[in-house]
């Protein structure tokens, strides 16, 4: 286990925490954690509540796995995604 697995912090999104299986795909990929770490909170929130909103455990997968290759392709939010609800909850 490295260190980064056991204890280091990765940013968060404005609403939502991040995911142990998110984590985990990030701590994996060194590039794509990079990327993570570059990105804006609103932007890591994008991405963890389009992650967080497949109803299915194979779209779940499926979109974990496109977090690290839309980010090291440049996207910095997730495509055709309305944005996450949970952000403007109570204004």
């Amino acid at each position: 286990m490295s260190p980064l697995e056991s204890n280091a912090a990765i940013s968060t999104g404005v609403v939502h925490d991040i995911p142990e299986d998110l984590r985990q795909s990030l701590v994996d990929d060194e590039s794509a954690l990079a990327r993570w770490e570059d990105i804006t909170p609103i932007a890591r929130n994008e991405w963890i509540c389009w992650v967080e909103d497949a109803k299915k455990h194979e779209t779940r997968l499926r979109r974990i796995s496109r977090v690290s290759s839309d980010l090291k392709a440049g996207k910095r939010r997730p495509c055709c995604w309305p944005g996450c609800p949970h952000r403007n909850k109570g204004k």
